[in-house]
């Protein structure tokens, strides 16, 4: 009996009944704790949407590409800084919005897809993601992209729409009636699909304004909260892309041109926070605010340099929307959790396994004078 009592750290003086009581209470515990691990993998509900399944159907809809993120695949990676206006103070605690603080950024730029080596086009979505690192080892990951809305409100919509949209090798388009059905089945995605039409395509990586698209809340030193969308809004005057852009035999254009601008001189946006109010949705990423919102001009990020993605730069970084300093908190959006946990899956597989060079080779670019 010594060695199961020196195992459970029972005393020396409890007897065998009590004994088998504490293990049996330790096995309770022990299965309890596998049980919630078996749920969140999804291995008690086969039929649930897990974010394994998540990340399989991506790959169904894109082909295995190995050592590439599943989604967004196609990337430079770049760094800079954010500069505070102080502006933000007010509403968040977070240590970067106080006046005067710079913070160190890295970050990537890519497309929406997850082919590799897709050839760059106008239409496209492009993607801005960045990696705050804060003073007390703190950090901030936020992901943003160039459409004003998303184009589902759930993760279960989000599934079944990577598969309507999925090309016929045919035709290289999707599936129309496919299309349709999922369109008839999520109205709210029909709405949002138009407003994503709508939107403006501009020139480049530069010149476009990314969206946060989910909501936050930030969080003051009084305890209030506030609801927040943020976007980065460039200081380059936006320019549609010309008939001379779209016919460049050049496949990666889009990030030749970014690493080449920085190779001239930094590139700037100011991330702009859109105030919610509390009929507003924060929950549905589909439904845009009210264009009479409050903005506050939080700062100006400047992005300074562009490296090919290689092991050590934003080849290894996770951008995971809910890695949060304090001052910032989730919102009730479902999609918020869904992302984390699938960018988690897809950093796992690709992490172990091995990678082909990018195909964005851009030579890496640092601005004039820095």
């Amino acid at each position: 009996m010594t060695l199961l009592h020196d195992l459970t750290g029972a005393p020396p003086g409890m007897t065998t009944r009590s004994l088998l009581l504490r293990l049996s209470a330790i096995g309770v515990v022990l299965a309890a704790g596998a049980g919630t691990f078996a749920y969140a993998g999804g291995w008690l509900s086969p039929g649930a949407l897990t974010p394994a399944r998540i990340v399989d159907r991506l790959e169904e809809v894109n082909g295995r590409h190995p050592g590439f993120r599943r989604n967004h695949a196609k990337g430079l990676c770049v760094s800079g800084r954010f500069a505070a206006g102080g502006a933000g103070a007010r509403l968040s605690t977070a240590s970067l919005f106080a006046a005067g603080q710079v913070t160190p950024v890295e970050g990537r730029v890519a497309l929406a897809g997850g082919q590799p080596y897709a050839a760059d086009a106008e239409t496209t979505v492009r993607s801005l993601a960045l990696r705050f690192r804060l003073p007390d080892g703190e950090e901030w990951r936020t992901g943003m992209n160039t459409i004003p809305v998303f184009p589902v409100r759930t993760p279960e919509a989000f599934y079944d729409q990577l598969l309507a949209a999925k090309p016929d090798p045919a035709t290289g388009k999707p599936d129309p009636e496919r299309l349709k059905a999922f369109f008839a089945a999520h109205p709210e995605s029909a709405k949002a699909a138009a407003l994503i039409k709508a939107r403006t395509i501009t020139s480049g990586f530069a010149d476009s304004t990314y969206w946060g698209l989910n909501a936050f809340r930030f969080m003051a030193a009084d305890g209030s909260a506030t609801p927040v969308r943020w976007a980065a809004v460039p200081e380059r005057a936006s320019a549609p892309e010309n008939a001379a852009q779209a016919a460049r035999a050049d496949k990666n254009f889009l990030f030749d041109d970014l690493a080449a601008q920085l190779r001239q001189g930094p590139l700037s946006w100011h991330l702009v926070a859109t105030l919610g109010r509390p009929d507003d949705a924060v929950a549905d990423a589909t439904l845009p605010w009210p264009s009479d919102r409050e903005t506050v001009d939080l700062g100006t990020l400047t992005l300074t340099g562009a490296e090919p993605e290689t092991a050590g730069h934003c080849q290894d970084v996770n951008f995971d929307p809910l890695v949060l300093p304090d001052g910032i908190a989730p919102s009730d959006d479902p999609l918020l959790s869904a992302r984390s946990a699938a960018y988690a899956r897809s950093f796992t597989r690709r992490a172990g396994e091995e990678k082909s060079p990018s195909a964005v080779a851009a030579a890496p670019a640092r601005g004039a004078g820095l």
